[in-house]
Parts: structure tokens; sequence; C-alpha cells
């Protein structure tokens, strides 16, 4: 691998230039995590940052046992990527925001047979978190329509029918209620002990894979209920999950890869968002078993979200957070999270791509500028 790599330990390792903005909190929990009984490797990536107990933007190799509380609640979180029919030039937020202040609601009675049709495809069977299908969700989830900005390689993007004219459409999302339910129920039972017992795992993994077959989609709703709100069309190019426990082989040992956060490197062409005021890179993975087959899924926090309003408040008003340096605009009523979200908040996205290149862990395809950004209309349900 490249310069970009820090060995703290022979289990321990961190993707990431000397000068990078790494909290030794974060550090301290991939240590801690990389500690647990079972756990043969840890790799921390560029966007590490503290989480609750676990570090968000790391991947984890267990062997025997696996860690529903390293994945969290929010299983089967990740992003999706849609060509769309919306010009570039006919671009107007005040009239995109209005035809979007509906879409946290309910999917209405337009959406049920392709919404059974999917359920179907996917063996999804109904929860009581279907009433939240089809929403984004709080946090750093959202979707955003985006404008090709550089391309780095034609011959690459060229396959996926994307060009200047046309936006595009990027999902961050996950299985809202499902995923909690799932891991309550689970530190209900267990507590944050890993599960060994193939009766247990094989139990836990069954929710655990229906939650991630219903976050995807999650994002498939939320996408066709964009396009249909703003009279276009569109289709998918890729989804990927950054939440998630697997079964796997590494370097011929069997075992488990836990993400926390982490975009895998082993299913093509993924996006790499920045903050909502920043570029996002479509990129080419290079797999490696140094990196456990894993990337950074974004920027990463620099601040802790209690600390962003404080921080930020006495400098901008939220009006002047709807509008970005790079002219896009920002859709969250919600005053907390624009502050908590704000582009001041996240690392420089660029520093992030920079040491995962020196790692030579990806190839760059092209750069996307945001566009316009939706969080919340204040209708979350």
């Amino acid at each position: 691998m490249g310069n970009s790599v820090r060995i703290i330990s022979d289990t321990v390792s961190i993707i990431a230039s000397e000068n990078a903005w790494i909290e030794g909190k974060a550090i301290d929990q991939l240590v801690k995590t990389a500690s647990l009984e079972g756990m043969t490797q840890a790799v921390g990536l560029p966007d590490l940052h503290p989480g609750r107990g676990y570090p968000i933007g790391a991947a984890f190799f267990s062997e025997g046992r696996i860690y529903p509380a390293l994945v969290g609640n929010d299983i089967g979180c990740g992003m999706s990527l849609y060509t769309t029919s919306l010009k570039t030039n006919k671009v107007n937020h005040d009239k995109f925001e209005k035809r979007l202040s509906d879409i946290e609601s309910p999917l209405d009675d337009s959406f049920t047979e392709q919404l059974e049709r999917r359920k179907q495809a996917l063996n999804i069977t109904d929860s009581l978190s279907d009433i939240s299908l089809g929403t984004i969700g709080g946090g750093n989830h959202f979707a955003e329509l985006q404008k090709l900005d550089t391309v780095f390689d034609g011959d690459l993007l060229q396959p996926l029918g994307i060009d200047k004219k046309q936006l595009v459409l990027l999902v961050h999302s996950g299985s809202r209620g499902l995923g909690q339910s799932v891991l309550v129920d689970h530190v209900n039972r267990f507590g944050h002990k890993g599960i060994s017992e193939p009766d247990d795992i094989e139990q836990y993994l069954d929710k655990h894979n229906h939650a991630v077959r219903w976050a995807q989609l999650n994002r498939e709703m939320i996408a066709q209920r964009m396009l249909q709100a703003l009279s276009a069309k569109g289709e998918p190019l890729l989804d990927v999950t950054h939440n998630l426990v697997s079964e796997v082989t590494i370097n011929e040992r069997a075992g488990w890869l836990h993400r926390k956060g982490a975009t895998p490197a082993d299913c093509g062409l993924v996006m790499i968002p920045g903050s909502r005021g920043d570029l996002s890179y479509l990129v080419k993975p290079k797999p490696s078993t140094d990196s456990l087959y894993s990337l950074a899924h974004g920027a990463g926090r620099k601040w802790q979200r209690t600390e962003c309003k404080d921080r930020l408040k006495h400098k901008y008003r939220v009006s002047q957070l709807e509008k970005t340096a790079l002219g896009s605009k920002v859709i969250c009523k919600n005053k907390d999270l624009m502050y908590e979200e704000a582009p001041q908040a996240y690392k420089d996205i660029d520093a992030v791509i920079g040491d995962m290149i020196d790692a030579e862990l990806i190839e760059l395809v092209a750069s996307f500028k945001p566009v316009l950004t939706f969080k919340t209309a204040g209708k979350c349900c």
C-alpha cells in the first residue's frame, strides 16, 4: 500500500496521512474494539470518527463470533445513485423545494403496486416500520441532486450514461426504525457481547439481512417518490451498504466482516460524498485485504453533533447555511440539524479522497457538485 497508512499494532491500522483529522477518541475506540474476543483485524478509514462506543468509518474482521452492537441500529444504511431526466439548465431551487414539500409522508396509493412487487422480489415481509418506507430520516441521511463536475476516466463513466446536461440523484438512508428494533431485541437478550452459537447467529442474521433488504427498498422508494414529485424519470446505477456484517474469507481465514460506516470495495464503482457543501466522488475501488475490502463512506465528522450549534450560531444564521459555497441549496427545516450537518462540521473530502489514492485503494472516475440537498421539510414520519 502507499504512504497514507498508520500501523497502530499487529491487528490495528488506519488509512490516513499523519496530518489527517483523526480524533484521539476515535483511535481509542478503534483499538478497544479490536481487542474484543475473536477480533483479528481492525482498519480505520480516512473518515474515522467517534461513535457511541464504537468508531464510525471502520471495518473489523472477527473469527467465530459476530458483534451486532458493532453493526449498530441503522442496519443496511447505504447509498444509491440514479440517473435522472432533469436538465442542469432547468434547475429552479424554489420550485423544486415546493414540489418536494410532501415527500416525508407515508407512501400514497400510487406506489402500492410497485411497492408490493419490489417487496416480493426482495423477499421483504411487512413490518411496523413500513410506515416510514420511502422516508430519509434524520442524522446525516439525505437525498441530493448533483451535476457532473469533472471527468477523470471517461471510459469508466461512459457506460453509466451520465453527462453534464442531466442531474443525478444520490440517496443516503437506511433501515429507519426496523434496524433499531433488531438491535434493541438483540441487546436485551445478549447485551453488547458478541454471539458465537450457530443458532444465535442464524436468528440475528435472519433479522439483519431482512433489514438490509428493507433499507435497499427504502432508498428505492425515496428515489422514486422524488423523481415523481419532480416529474422526472430515472434509472438506478448502483446501491451499496455501509452498515452490515458479512461472512467472508480473508487471507484464507473464514470469519465475519463488520462494516461500521464503510463503503464496500468489492462490488464495483461507488460514490463517496463530501458534506452537503462539497463535492462527491465516483471512484473505482482497488480491493485490498489490508483495508478489509473497505473504503471511507464520506468525509466523516470533524465535530461532535452536540458542539456544532455553539460553534456556528454566532457566525451563521440558518438562512445562510441553506446556501452553500458551491451555489447549492439545502432543504432542512430542523434548525438544530442544520447546524449539526453544516459543511464546517465535516472533514475535507479532498483530503479523505487523497489519502485513499495515496494508499492505492481507489481510482477517480468523476466528481459531482451538489445542486439541491433534501434532508427534511419538517414533516418526518
